[in-house]
């Protein structure tokens, strides 16, 4: 009988655990009806697979469960980080077959962290796109960066991305906490279709000394170049857990989230200058009814002058703005889609922790 099926029977086992005085009573009384959830609960207190094999011997058997299926799945958490315009986004979305994640050409595309869970039958890879690593000026990098940081503390690997056309100064933040966390290091030469054999074998001799423990692979990750290889190599890395989310979703992020994203990417493609950076969307309607979607969602931004700009000449920017992003949210939905768009002007939203905070940036 599969693990899932001990996820269900869970409250029965955690009866006979309680009275042994195996867990705290405020850890059941939390986790015990969340399921999926508090497998991650269990393996994290559990660590240990010989404490693990006493908890299935002493509970499972009694219940007529084989826990030897539970180690025949593997589960993990996949960081990917790297600089920005290192091409993480586009990664994500290769590895994923779908696109979850804005791309464009401009640096600091992606403010969020972003999973990205890719299921098999024995696999769940929850891969999770971070920020570029970069030197905060202000309100909102830093909440930026803080995703970054909690990144670098959860992973059971590492994607590490770096840019071979990229000629400045690597970032040794992350050279530092890659070197120092006991964790495998996957480092992805990417854009190598830009570069030459001479350049690319320079570069895997650098980096090679700059994390001796990294496995070097050569990547383009925008034309699915060796990112093939990818998935079983962090298959033959990652631990034997069960799922820790339904095999069914494929990210964490609600419907709302795709929609602001995908707005903004719209912005970050027809404006330029400081005009995408001072933009944040929220979607304060999303409904469904007979098969079509109604969405109003509010661009703001941090002077009237940027509202101008973003309306345009007779409401023609924010027109194209809003068709473009309407056909990408049909194809994302695959349902037609009705997109009202209104611009507000919050003033320095960026620097303010608590407008930051209301957009999400805890």
């Amino acid at each position: 009988m599969s693990f899932n099926y001990f996820l269900k029977v869970f409250p029965i086992v955690f009866k006979s655990v309680n009275s042994a005085k195996c867990f705290s009573a405020s850890v059941i009384d939390e986790f015990s009806h969340k399921y999926i959830t508090f497998s991650k609960a269990v393996l994290t207190f559990h660590r240990n697979k010989t404490q693990l094999n006493f908890v299935f011997t002493n509970f499972a058997g009694r219940l007529n469960i084989e826990p030897k299926n539970y180690y025949m799945h593997k589960a993990g958490f996949v960081n990917i980080v790297g600089k920005p315009n290192a091409g993480k986004s586009t990664l994500l979305n290769q590895l994923m077959g779908e696109k979850l994640a804005i791309v464009t050409q401009k640096a600091q595309t992606t403010r969020h962290r972003i999973f990205g869970i890719y299921n098999e039958e024995d696999l769940q890879i929850v891969f999770s796109d971070t920020p570029g690593v970069l030197d905060a000026k202000y309100g909102l990098q830093e909440k930026m960066m803080d995703f970054v940081k909690d990144s670098l503390q959860d992973a059971d690997v590492f994607l590490f991305i770096v840019d071979v056309t990229d000629k400045a100064e690597p970032s040794e933040f992350l050279i530092d906490k890659l070197n120092k966390i006991p964790v495998p290091v996957l480092l992805l030469l990417n854009k190598v279709d830009q570069t030459t054999q001479e350049g690319l074998e320079k570069l895997v001799e650098e980096w090679h000394q700059r994390i001796p423990k990294a496995e070097i692979l050569p990547i383009s990750a925008l034309n699915a170049f060796n990112t093939d290889i990818i998935l079983p190599k962090l298959r033959s890395l990652l631990p034997e857990n069960p799922p820790y989310y339904d095999k069914e979703q494929y990210t964490d992020k609600p419907e709302r989230f795709f929609v602001n994203e995908a707005i903004r990417e719209k912005i970050l493609l027809n404006y330029e200058k400081e005009i995408p950076y001072s933009v944040e969307v929220v979607t304060e309607q999303f409904k469904e009814k007979e098969g079509i979607i109604f969405i109003d969602s509010i661009i703001y931004v941090e002077r009237d002058t940027q509202k101008g700009i973003i309306i345009g000449h007779k409401g023609e920017a924010i027109k194209k703005v809003g068709t473009e992003a309407r056909l990408d949210l049909e194809k994302f939905f695959s349902k037609k889609i009705h997109l009202n768009l209104f611009v507000k002007v919050k003033k320095d939203w960026r620097k303010n922790d608590r407008d930051l905070k209301n957009f999400g940036y805890r």
